[in-house]
């Protein structure tokens, strides 16, 4: 699958090989399933267990061709790049950004903007789908409130007044998000607010299980991409935090919901895989968390058509594909960021 100029290489137990300055991949039957001249990549990311020729890598890196490895997971485990690569280019652009309160603040919020939308169709569709009249209008309304926090996002005049938005929208979206789980099952899923380190019930428990697997997918795309997870735009600077990483988990935290929904919904977890700690944190139990990661990965394989390149590609690339235009963005090489948007 080739996008923005990137080679992702998801078959397992594929080889790939150089054949006439033309990278070739052959299944494990050894059946040639792709050939794509070198002139036209920048990038070569690799899924699993991915064989490669000496010789392949050895050119990859003549022509400044970055070669990513990852788990099947998608966690970041490698990177090999030539001598000539825009690595060094993009992480300057990128501290230069930082230093410049004008672009950070168009780019937070870009990234708040985006997730608010995303918010915003969860609940749309939920009181599209509800036969339930009063969960309808709730749901409606909360609907409304977000498409006010839209409105003021352009408005904010800092960072600071752009994250008291995205926290009001957070309240209204979470109180919303109550009337999207079954009726059957409220008693044990819903949720008085946002609540982790560590959750307070069995909703939150699954969400920040579900947000830290999008999370190690986030911090992944932006080492792909060549950018410093934790030169952040949105989130404030820490020691050891991935501040990047979490600016681009924003737009995909609705895509987790919906999974926890979907979870809670159809009676894959139940009150019973759930664990109260003495302190009152509620944990996923081992069994339930195996689940919840099946589901994951399984999502993650489902495709979508990506609005802006206008092309189906699988739940699991979007982060690499959105680190990738950021990082554009940040190279000056695009007028602005363009968050992921779920349809």
């Amino acid at each position: 699958m080739q996008l923005l100029n990137t080679l992702y290489v998801t078959l397992p137990d594929s080889y790939l090989r150089l054949d006439n300055d033309t990278l070739r991949v052959v299944d494990e039957d050894k059946e040639t399933r792709l050939r794509v001249p070198l002139h036209h990549l920048q990038a070569v990311v690799c899924f699993g267990h991915v064989g490669l020729s000496a010789g392949l890598m050895h050119r990859l890196a003549e022509g400044g061709i970055a070669l990513v490895l990852l788990d099947m997971n998608g966690r970041f485990k490698a990177r090999l790049e030539g001598e000539t690569t825009g690595n060094v280019l993009l992480r300057r652009a990128q501290h230069r950004a930082l230093d410049d309160p004008a672009f950070t603040l168009q780019a937070a919020r870009a990234i708040v903007a985006g997730k608010l939308r995303n918010q915003r169709h969860v609940l749309l569709r939920g009181a599209r789908d509800t036969k339930d009249e009063t969960d309808r209008q709730l749901l409606a309304r909360a609907a409304k409130d977000l498409a006010a926090s839209q409105r003021a996002v352009p408005g904010a005049a800092d960072l600071d007044t752009l994250r008291g938005v995205e926290g009001e929208a957070a309240r209204t979206y979470f109180a919303g998000l109550n009337r999207l789980v079954r009726a059957d099952q409220r008693a044990h899923f819903t949720m008085d607010g946002r609540t982790r380190r560590p959750p307070r019930d069995r909703m939150n428990a699954l969400l920040s299980f579900l947000y830290a697997m999008w999370m190690n997918d986030c911090r992944s795309a932006c080492e792909t991409a060549g950018l410093d997870p934790q030169l952040g735009l949105l989130h404030a600077l820490r020691p050891g935090r991935a501040a990047l990483a979490l600016d681009l988990m924003e737009e995909f935290r609705p895509l987790a919901d919906r999974l926890a929904l979907t979870l809670v919904n159809r009676a894959q977890l139940s009150e019973a895989d759930f664990e109260t700690r003495e302190g009152g944190a509620v944990l996923l139990c081992g069994d339930a968390r195996k689940a919840v990661v099946t589901a994951y990965q399984e999502r993650k394989k489902d495709l979508l058509t990506h609005p802006l390149l206008a092309e189906s590609i699988p739940v699991g690339l979007v982060p690499l594909v959105q680190a990738r235009l950021l990082a554009r963005h940040l190279r000056g090489e695009a007028a602005g960021y363009v968050p992921f948007q779920m349809r």
